[in-house]
């Protein structure tokens, strides 16, 4: 793929344009206030209000830039919250690009340094990142990710559909959703009508939440037991 270039966002924060899929990888309205938004608080958060627990199992499509991680393992080590990560991406960024996006300015140092230091093994393995926070990242396309046992929460953070369309098809949930225990929250920054019926086929409740900036509404929905 065409090596992906730095991109400010109106937040102050990083992102990259990747010419090859021809979009970027978080939203140029604010790359970390969008993560928090959709996946942190509309996601994690919403799930522990919820279902108040010391430890959490969540599934991320797309590891991309590793912010989502980034921002979800800060927030877990301040509320000694212990955390299993696993991510799919197919197509992993090199670790020069990623120590380049500044994202350590929004976390302690002990997560950017246990990241960016544990990159690579953590495609080989779970890895112990920081105090409570482990990563598992798997390289390979959505239609070969198996895993065992099942998660808390879905980040669903792939490419836009007019850019990705077979991530976004109900086959292609069904092999995500497929993990997440009953009582588990999906979210993603989109909300479109298929993605509605597809999560409604699948055995969802859905939610219209309220979108990061620049986008009115996200997906929220509840794997029903």
């Amino acid at each position: 793929m065409q090596t992906p270039f730095l991109v400010p966002t109106a937040d102050g924060s990083l992102t990259l344009f990747q010419p090859e899929v021809g979009e970027h990888y978080h939203s140029k309205h604010g790359a970390v206030q969008e993560s928090k938004h959709v996946f942190l608080e509309s996601g994690l958060g919403y799930f522990l209000a919820k279902n108040p627990q010391p430890s959490v199992h969540i599934l991320e499509v797309g590891l991309g830039t590793g912010l989502n991680f980034l921002l979800t393992a800060d927030y877990a080590q301040k509320q000694n919250l212990q955390v299993d990560y696993c991510a799919i991406e197919a197509f992993p960024l090199p670790e020069i690009l990623l120590a380049q996006m500044g994202y350590n300015q929004y976390i302690q140092d002990a997560i950017w340094d246990g990241f960016l230091s544990k990159y690579q093994a953590a495609f080989t393995e779970t890895t112990f990142i920081s105090q409570g926070i482990n990563l598992k990242v798997e390289k390979c396309l959505l239609a070969d990710f198996v895993i065992d046992g099942q998660v808390d929460v879905i980040y669903f953070d792939a490419f836009a559909a007019i850019h990705q369309p077979e991530m976004w098809t109900t086959e292609a949930l069904e092999r995500v959703c497929r993990y997440l225990k009953p009582g588990g929250v999906f979210v993603s920054y989109a909300i479109t009508g298929n993605l509605k019926r597809s999560m409604k086929s699948l055995g969802f409740a859905i939610e219209k939440a309220p979108g990061a900036p620049g986008k009115r509404e996200m997906l929220r929905a509840v794997k029903l037991v």
